[in-house]
Order: structure tokens, then sequence, then C-alpha cells
């Protein structure tokens, strides 16, 4: 039966007045939560930049990997490719660290500028590279790395298994590749807490629902257009989707790895909390509970 004019446009207006109200609740929810301390907020607050604040949080970005090597095996007299640099800082740090020379590659054009003015600021022009490019399609002939790191860049990339395969093919032989990130159902797996504190929203709302509330919450900030065309794109059928995320679950990347040629040397699931050890353990809740995926692959 093929449904009349009038029956169209109530289910319209009906799907409406559904969405407002799971915004309203969603956004009246989010007040209840303080939100996490955001590079984002940060720079427009004008407390430091998106770039100084990767820089200080450079060696944090690392730590899971020293519980099986150090830093000067990671980076002394090696060249470095960091995946998804961002604003460079965090690639400025690896490039404190004794490196021959450290490239940064990253598809946010505008980033540029950030990250070679603090390269300048940390006399370390000499050692670094911002590489304008796609992960999938790394722009360096075989065998190129000593190492390569890939942190919180997993669950960003288009092609997972591509830009892995990418990675595999310009690591030199014995070169490794050092991989975290936060899988999706982590509290924050969402990656909107620049103006959601609410945890694990993604599972109490739709996307539909979430973009709508965090382009409501963002559409007046300085810089909230920006935030909007980083995290939002339309698809060819013209709906909206973060585009940002791909979803990555710790299922989806031990699958991927299976797929790669690389020997795992290591590899960890960090919880959430310590105490939360048992809960990120059990098969059925680990996706939840698990705060970091954290592997070391070698070529």
């Amino acid at each position: 039966m093929i449904p009349s004019i009038n029956q169209i446009n109530i289910t319209i207006e009906e799907r409406g007045i559904n969405m407002g109200i799971s915004v309203s609740i969603c956004k009246a929810l989010n007040k209840l939560f303080p939100l996490p301390i955001h590079p984002f907020n940060l720079q427009n607050k004008g407390i430091k930049t998106y770039a100084e604040w990767q820089y200080e949080k450079g060696e944090e970005t690392i730590k899971f990997y020293l519980e099986k090597t150090t830093v000067e095996e990671m980076f002394k007299d090696k060249v470095v490719l960091d995946i998804g640099c961002g604003a460079g800082g965090k690639t400025l740090y690896y490039a404190s660290q004794g490196p021959k020379k450290v490239y940064g590659i990253e598809i946010v054009e505008y980033y540029e500028e950030e990250a070679n003015a603090l390269a300048k600021k940390k006399g370390l022009e000499n050692r670094f590279q911002f590489v304008l490019g796609d992960a999938a399609n790394i722009p360096f002939e075989d065998g190129f790395f000593d190492t390569i790191i890939m942190n919180d860049a997993m669950e960003h990339v288009d092609e997972p298994l591509k830009v892995l395969n990418e990675c595999y093919r310009v690591l030199k032989k014995g070169g490794k590749l050092y991989v975290n990130f936060p899988p999706y159902y982590h509290p924050f797996g969402a990656h909107l807490s620049d103006v959601i504190g609410f945890p694990w929203v993604h599972l109490f709302f739709t996307d539909e629902t979430l973009i709508k509330v965090y382009k409501d919450l963002v559409k007046d900030l300085p810089d909230g257009q920006k935030r909007i065309d980083f995290r939002i794109a339309r698809d060819e059928k013209g709906r909206e989707y973060f585009s940002y995320i791909n979803g990555m679950t710790i299922k989806k990347f031990n699958k991927l790895l299976k797929e790669t040629k690389y020997n795992v040397s290591y590899y960890r699931e960090v919880p959430l909390r310590n105490f939360l050890t048992p809960l990120a353990k059990m098969p059925i809740l680990k996706e939840g509970f698990v705060k970091m995926v954290v592997a070391i692959l070698e070529k």
C-alpha cells in the first residue's frame, strides 16, 4: 500500500518531534557531566595552542610502548614517521628525542603553519618536516623509515587496512610500527568531548541526534564552523555523518592484524582503571572497558 502525502507529512513531522525530544534530553544529560580538558577549548581561551598542548603530551603518547621498549630504541638516530600528526606538537616531541629526522603526515592543511611555527620556536626545524598527505598513500619510497607511530590515529583513518599495509611498505626490514588507540566503545569513543562530557553518549543516542547536538553546542564558538567541518561530512546521498572516526573496535583491529604481514611483538589492552581489569578481560564487556589498545608491529 502506497502511503498518502498526508501520511508522509505526519511521519516527517513525528520524526522531527522525536528528534527534538532526543536532542533536548541529550543536552540536559550532558550538563550533568564536566567536560574533559580538550585542546580546542584551551586554544580558544588563549591558554595554549593545539601544537603546544600536543608537545606537552608527547611523553604520554608513547608511555604504553615503554613497557616493552625504550625511548632510545624508538628514536635514537632513527628516521621516524608520525601518522596523523595534527598540529605537529607530539611529532616535535619525538624530534627532541635524538632521531635523524621525524616526518609528520596529516591531511588537514591548516595545521602546517602551526606545526612549523612551533618547530621554529623549539629549534627543531632541521629534524622535523610536515607532510600534507594521506596515510593510505604515503609519499615515500619502500623501506624509508625505521619507526612509525600511530598514536590515536587508527580510529580516524578512512582505510585502516590500506594504511597498515602502506606502513609495512615504507618500513625498513626490522622496523616497527607503534599503534595505540581508544576503541570505539570507550566512554569518549565518539570523539566529541570538546563539548560533550557525557560518557558513552554514542551508545545512548543516534549519530543523527549527536550531529544535531554537536552542531548546536559549537555553532557560537570562535572556531565552531571549523570544528563542524573537521568532524562532519555528507555522503553521496547528502546525509551527514561523522567522518572523523571509523568506529574502530578491538575486534575489528585484531581482524585487520590477521590480514597483514606484521609480526606482533607486543600487544596489550589497557583497562579504563585498574579495578576494572576483570571487566576489561571479559569478551562481552571489554570493548567498553578498555581505555587503550597498544600494539608494536615489526616488519
